[in-house]
């Protein structure tokens, strides 16, 4: 961001050593009379603002050639609503009107220093600063002077936005051009030097730093041209404000109010949406993967995907890892269409954890947040996608239908105990039941009396639970059978 500190003392310097070219002197001066020859109507306007009479003059010049029935924002007729920024201004009834609207706008009203330094810099920032970078004075207020053009300094100019030529000279008097002769014609303008104290804050800088921000946001977004980021409200950055304005249905003005600044920044902190995946092609390749992972399983051609065990792969297919990482690496493509897999990388030189997880990542960032009205993915099969490679991730077998009735958690608890369980359950039950209570006995006859004495009824519903978890582990064991994801057999010796 470019301050105004920074460049304080190179408009003071410039204003020392500024001359106006002897061809151009009786211009200038002609020029110096229109202005002053307004001045009553001016001083109307600096009463109404605080905004110096010729500083109001100068603006007038270079926007519309000191015509009274424009607008001094931009230079359109008084009588008709603006339709360049800042648009949707007017209609007004008198010059004064509309002039005090567009310093209200750019933010001079109750402004303080006015200072020589000061007022070059808000005479340019209506232009732009642009021509600091290109080191060259600007012609906006340096035009007809020895500091701009040949053979004492460098010409150019922006002929159109972000393209500048070096050859090109500008033709029109600048305003600080204006203003020196102003000054020469009229000794009741006097400028001063920089107050030793400056004021608290300047209206106009007080806004900059909001002004950077949605600079900088809107460059986020892609305006185009790319603004400067320099905290000035120009002619470039109310153009980009009031395309956004356009493209979200809100008051065409080109102005940063309140409510087009909070529209940019929610724009700014929203996630960019990625393009739309063809989840079609996904399934099909994730369809291929299942039976890779599920032994002598055939290709159907049935839109569900099954979803395969990954604790182990039946029937000795470890040495399908390389294929399967091959065809993970080749969906991940397909989630990155611009993307390109490095020359020389195989399989093996990622992991099945990384590859999968990368996968995940990319297919819960491909889901679109609205379904696409060419290519509609249903969520049933964005959620079977997710949940394929979710328990691929886990490295654990997939619980099914039996196994899963009360819930993951429950139901990975249990996995593999339910039968074991039900079965020393029943056993302890029926020999709770038969012990007789005897205060006399002792030990473990004494220990499982007192139980048996204290739970009046055991047999008679703890015996149906037992029995009914040996029979859920035993259909657990049949649905693994069926679905092939029962642990192999241990080896002996």
């Amino acid at each position: 961001m470019v301050s105004y500190e920074s460049l304080k003392s190179g408009y003071e310097k410039s204003w020392d050593n500024l001359q106006i070219r002897p061809a151009r002197l009786g211009e200038a001066n002609a020029t110096a009379r229109k202005a002053i020859k307004g001045k009553e109507t001016y001083q109307q306007i600096e009463r109404l603002t605080g905004v110096p009479w010729y500083f109001v003059a100068l603006c007038h010049y270079r926007e519309s050639n000191f015509d009274f029935d424009t607008y001094l924002g931009n230079g359109e007729s008084l009588h008709r609503v603006t339709s360049l920024v800042p648009k949707g201004r007017g209609p007004f009834t008198s010059f004064v009107d509309g002039a005090v609207d567009a310093l209200r706008i750019q933010n001079f009203v109750g402004t303080q220093d006015w200072s020589i330094a000061r007022t070059l810099y808000r005479l340019e920032c209506f232009n732009g600063l642009g021509y600091h970078a290109k080191g060259v004075n600007s012609p906006y207020l340096y035009g007809g002077s020895t500091l701009y053009g040949p053979p004492e300094a460098s010409a150019g100019k922006f002929v159109a936005d972000h393209v500048f030529d070096s050859n090109h000279v500008d033709s029109q008097l600048g305003t600080a051009v204006i203003l020196h002769a102003m000054m020469s014609l009229d000794s009741s303008i006097k400028i001063g030097d920089s107050p030793s104290i400056a004021p608290r804050f300047e209206p106009d800088e007080d806004v900059a730093s909001s002004v950077l921000l949605m600079q900088q946001t809107l460059n986020k977004l892609g305006a185009n041209p790319p603004l400067d980021e320099d905290g000035i409200s120009g002619p470039r950055t109310k153009a980009a404000v009031s395309q956004f304005q356009q493209q979200h249905g809100l008051g065409d003005t080109g102005l940063l109010d309140g409510t087009t600044i909070a529209a940019i920044t929610r724009a700014g902190v929203q996630p960019v949406q990625s393009a739309n995946v063809d989840l079609s092609r996904i399934l099909g390749r994730l369809e291929n993967l299942a039976q890779l992972l599920q032994q002598g399983a055939a290709p159907t051609g049935a839109t569900p995907i099954a979803i395969p065990p990954t604790g182990t792969l039946p029937g000795g297919q470890s040495n399908q890892l390389s294929q399967i990482l091959t065809q993970l690496q080749s969906l991940t493509q397909v989630l990155q269409p611009g993307a390109t897999p490095p020359v020389g990388t195989t399989p093996a030189a990622n992991t099945p954890v990384n590859v999968l997880g990368q996968l995940l990542s990319l297919i819960t960032k491909a889901a679109p947040a609205t379904p696409a009205t060419t290519t509609p993915a249903p969520t049933d099969q964005i959620k079977q996608v997710v949940d394929l490679l979710s328990g691929l991730l886990s490295n654990k077998p997939v619980l099914g239908q039996v196994n899963g009735a009360l819930g993951e958690t429950i139901g990975k608890m249990l996995d593999g105990k339910k039968t074991a369980l039900g079965i020393g359950g029943s056993l302890i039950t029926a020999l709770l039941s038969a012990v007789t209570a005897s205060p006399n006995a002792g030990g473990l006859a004494g220990l499982f009396g007192t139980i048996a004495s204290a739970v009046p009824g055991l047999s008679q519903f703890a015996m149906p639970i037992s029995l009914a978890l040996t029979a859920w582990g035993v259909l657990g064991k049949m649905e693994k059978w069926a679905q092939g994801t029962a642990p192999p057999p241990k080896p002996t010796t």
